[in-house]
């Protein structure tokens, strides 16, 4: 059963459907989306509503979630795309506090009701499409709860971790006593007032004492031996955890020792989240200092090693690459087979395939490889030939990239389409076999007790819990089921780092 769900100006409507999107019952109205939950969730429907972002928070901080639902603005973007309109779904709000929670607009429920049989029409049988969308929409769902419950997060240590590195808070835009010291150590190693927050200052400056900058990145700035180099990289450093994870941010984002962000399934156009507002996709490893489980809990941290080569493996069904895919490490077999069992080459060869890499010792490295995992290669490069023609490529559930605008045809660059969707059906399914891992492991906490899932990014997942054990086992179950589910009876393995900790930034143990 689904039951679309539609907000009104001060009611819901809620409207039962069959699997084909058919009306099969009157509408029913309800007080909120919270009541009509609480009244239908028992018969486990497929809930369909105009955005999750913006209609289930409600539910939330009702105490009440759902199993499962049907996302029309994240489906509508994916068949969009499809059609050749890229369409984004709309945005959530900037955040998720009640007090300044936008309410969902109003939505006709007729229009809300052919905008869904409209779209499982166009779904169709395509058993690949339907998983697809179930994941995107279970992702939306697990992106709702994680920002709700937040991501455990010490307020005391985090300001511990501010004083120590910038000195005592300072009110409004002025700079932290550690910032101004650096500030002036730079101006001192340049015998003139320069402003380290300055491109322009900073290469003048250098070039005024006969060092030729190409940029001020600070990998090109570790290599120039200058007085001003040390305290320079300090002063970014510090700016850097001042402007983006400093008091403002704490006081934004960290509430009741929880990290809140909001989440943007689908933000990014190969499947993969985004975040708005907070960095919860970035959290520097300073800042991971400041994660810590609540008492009696602890952290479970699982990631899963080198993915993407993985994928293309899976996809690609090269004997040869599959094979090295059952190896813990992938790129040992092959650094093995093709390059003298140099790790390090076997890396660079598989990433350059990955990424478009044709130059210097990729190409020749690229050349092995392609003798020894021909589909494999080949795989990529047939997607980079079509984009160069301008054609669109479409991951492995069938996620489509975005047609070239009309002014490619004349002025855009062949080459570097042909990277982009070189890269794109590998980094799209990635971004699917995350989701299906995702929803499988949402769908398995749901009946633990304190446990829950309060952290995803790209190909990594943290669950705070009670029991680490049985935590784990449902991430390993998960991991298994979601290689099913995408590739059936495949040989590739996705081995899974896991790790418990009570800290996010604690090392893994010896031994």
């Amino acid at each position: 059963m689904r039951v679309v769900l539609t907000p009104g100006r001060d009611r819901v409507v809620a409207i039962r459907t069959g699997d084909d999107g058919t009306a099969t019952g009157t509408p029913a109205e309800f007080p909120d989306a919270a009541a009509a939950v609480r009244a239908l969730e028992p018969e486990r429907p497929r809930w369909v509503w105009p955005d999750t972002a913006r209609v289930y928070p409600e539910v939330l901080r009702a105490g009440l979630r759902v199993d499962r639902c049907h996302d029309l603005a994240l489906t509508g973007a994916i068949l969009g795309t499809r059609d050749g309109r890229p369409v984004h779904p709309s945005a959530p709000p900037a955040d998720t506090r009640p007090a300044l929670f936008d309410a969902a607009p109003p939505v006709d429920p007729a229009a809300a009701l052919a905008e869904h049989a409209d779209q499982l029409a166009r779904i169709g049988t395509d058993a690949r499409l339907r998983l697809l969308v179930a994941a995107e929409s279970a992702g939306a769902l697990a992106g709702a709860e994680m920002g709700h419950a937040g991501l455990p997060f010490s307020t005391a240590a985090h300001l511990r971790l501010l004083e120590a590195a910038l000195g005592p808070r300072v009110p409004g835009e002025v700079l932290p006593v550690r910032l101004r010291e650096a500030a002036d150590e730079v101006s001192a190693a340049f015998g003139r007032r320069v402003n380290p927050a300055s491109q322009q200052e900073v290469v003048g400056a250098f070039a005024r004492d006969g060092v030729d900058l190409s940029s001020t990145r600070a990998w090109v700035l570790r290599e120039v031996d200058h007085p001003a180099t040390a305290p320079l990289l300090r002063y970014r450093d510090l700016a850097k955890l001042h402007s983006a994870n400093g008091w403002g941010w704490l006081d934004a984002w960290v509430r009741g020792d929880r990290f809140r962000p909001v989440y943007v399934p689908g933000g990014v156009v190969t499947g993969r989240w985004a975040s708005r507002g907070g960095g919860a996709l970035q959290i520097p490893k300073p800042v991971r200092a400041s994660v810590i489980a609540d008492p009696g809990h602890t952290l479970v941290i699982a990631d899963a090693g080198q993915l993407e080569p993985r994928i293309l493996a899976a996809m690609s069904g090269d004997p040869r690459m599959v094979a090295a895919a059952g190896a813990d490490d992938l790129y040992a077999p092959v650094a093995a087979e093709v390059f003298d069992g140099d790790r390090a080459k076997a890396k660079v060869a598989i990433l350059g395939v990955l990424y478009g890499a044709t130059a210097g010792e990729a190409k020749y490295l690229l050349t092995l490889l392609r003798r020894r995992f021909p589909a494999a290669v080949r795989y990529v490069e047939e997607a980079a030939r079509a984009g160069e023609r301008g054609e669109v490529v479409h991951s492995w559930l069938g996620r489509a990239c975005p047609p070239p605008d009309d002014n490619w045809w004349s002025r855009g660059d062949a080459h570097a389409r042909g990277r982009f969707t070189r890269n794109f059906v590998v980094q799209a399914t990635a971004a699917e076999w995350a989701l299906c891992l995702l929803a499988e492991l949402r769908r398995r906490l749901a009946e633990v007790p304190d446990a829950e899932l309060v952290f995803f990014q790209h190909d990594e997942v943290v669950v705070h819990c009670r029991d680490a054990a049985a935590a784990t086992g449902y991430v390993l179950d998960a991991t298994a089921a979601a290689t099913r589910l995408l590739f059936g009876d495949t040989a590739v393995r996705f081995p899974m780092d896991v790790a418990v900790r009570d800290c996010y930034a604690d090392p893994a143990p010896a031994g």
